[in-house]
Parts: C-alpha cells; structure tokens; sequence
C-alpha cells in the first residue's frame, strides 16, 4: 500500500488513464478521466478523493515538471562493498508547510494531509497564485513509550520553494501552518518500494542495525522522505535518523 503524492500525477498517459476506467462505456472528458485515475489510487490507501479536489488535480497536471529539490550539504557516504549504506547531510533553515493528521491507518494519516497540503499549493493561500513544489515531501513519524509503535499523529510536510522563503504566503486551512524550522543533520538510508509502516518500521531497524548504539541520534522521532511515484514498484523512499547535534 502507497501513499498519495503529487507524483501520481507523474505519467499519467492515455493508456495509464484507459486501464482505470475500461469498466466504464461512457465517454468521459479529460477532467473526469483524470479524477477516476486519483480515485482508483486512492482507494487503494483506503481514502477517497473528495470534488474538492479537482482543481488541485488539474493545477498540479499542468505544472507537474516545476519541481525544486531540496538542496542539502553532503558531509559523508558511508559504504561497504560497493554499497551505500547511508548518508550524512545537513538541510538548511526555512519555512515548511506543515499537516497534522491522525488517521486510523500511516497511510491515511499522510494522504488526507497531503490533500490538504495539495489545496494550499494550488492557490488556497493569501498570495493567491500556484506555489510550486519542493520534493521529497517528508513525513515525521513520532514514536510510542514502547519504542516500537507509531503515534497515530504523523505530520507531513514540504519545504516552500526559494521564492516564498522570505515572505511566506498563509494558508486558509487553519490545519496547515507555515513553520521555521533550524538546520538539521540527518542519516540517510535510501530504500525501495512503499512506504506503509510495516516497510517504515523495518528500515528503521535494518538502520540502527547498521549504525549500534548512539546516543547522538533522536529514537523517539524519524523522517520518511519520498521522492518518487508511488505507483511505481521500486520508488525511492529515504529513512531519515535526527541527529541531536549539527
């Protein structure tokens, strides 16, 4: 099970679209093919795409290539026999648009709070305009007094993109709000597939496998960046350790 990103909206060819609706004789115009294709996604991830969302869909569509990376400072690769097995960076200050959601299930928590945060990028802001996109979009997953469970809180958020960090427009979903984050230095490990909790909490184990002990690392918080479209099969997801220190 994946979750909803903007980069379903990726490869969304004609005979991407056909496959979801050959069940459905009726001739249907762009926009509604468009929407059965969201739709047959989310009903994968147990969540349905409200009307409300059709303009997002669209806006989204047409500005699918206008894409900022989040630029970070490599501070060292650590490999074994050709492989990587993690990644030291440090990702500079700024502003982040930020969701909270408390589904029953990870993946409803992070795609009802992408929703939201596709409305506010799509110009339900106080600028008025389409905000553009910052990948990956990162989730931060808050863990249990026992260390293995997640708390159903998960928050999911996007990095504004360089125009808006100075004078960051405002969200009219009172749910969605615009947070100054400090530098953080992070380990990184990049893993292959979905993102449910099931592949999220064995990636933290295989991590901290690798690393030992540490105390210099947060165990009660982790970071789960997505890069690519969830319907592909061996996406390129990244689990994120915190340092406590830069």
């Amino acid at each position: 099970m994946a979750l909803i990103s903007l980069e379903d909206l990726d490869g969304l060819d004609d005979e991407q679209l056909d496959d979801d609706i050959t069940d459905n004789p009726e001739p249907m115009d762009e926009d509604d093919r468009l929407m059965n294709h969201w739709q047959a996604i989310a009903s994968t991830h147990h969540v349905s795409v409200p009307s409300e969302m059709t303009g997002p869909i669209q806006e989204m569509t047409r500005n699918s290539q206008q894409r900022e990376p989040l630029s970070f400072a490599p501070i060292a690769r650590h490999e074994k026999m050709g492989e990587v097995l993690y990644e030291e960076r440090v990702y500079p200050a700024g502003h982040w648009a930020c969701v909270t959601r408390g589904e029953d299930l990870y993946e409803q928590s992070i795609s009802m709070g992408f929703m939201k945060l596709m409305r506010f990028i799509c110009k339900e802001n106080s600028a008025g305009t389409y905000l553009g996109m910052t990948v990956p979009v990162v989730s931060r997953i808050q863990m249990m007094d026992d260390g293995t469970t997640f708390d159903k809180d998960v928050e999911t958020s996007f990095f504004l993109p360089a125009e808006f960090q100075n004078n960051p427009p405002q969200p009219f979903d009172p749910d969605i709000t615009i947070v100054h984050r400090e530098p953080i230095r992070v380990v990184a490990r990049i893993f292959l597939g979905t993102t449910t909790e099931e592949t999220v909490t064995r990636q933290i184990a295989l991590l901290w496998e690798i690393l030992g002990v540490s105390d210099d690392l947060h165990r009660d918080n982790y970071m789960v960046a997505v890069y690519e479209n969830p319907g592909m099969p061996r996406r390129r997801n990244e689990i994120w350790f915190i340092r406590r220190n830069l």
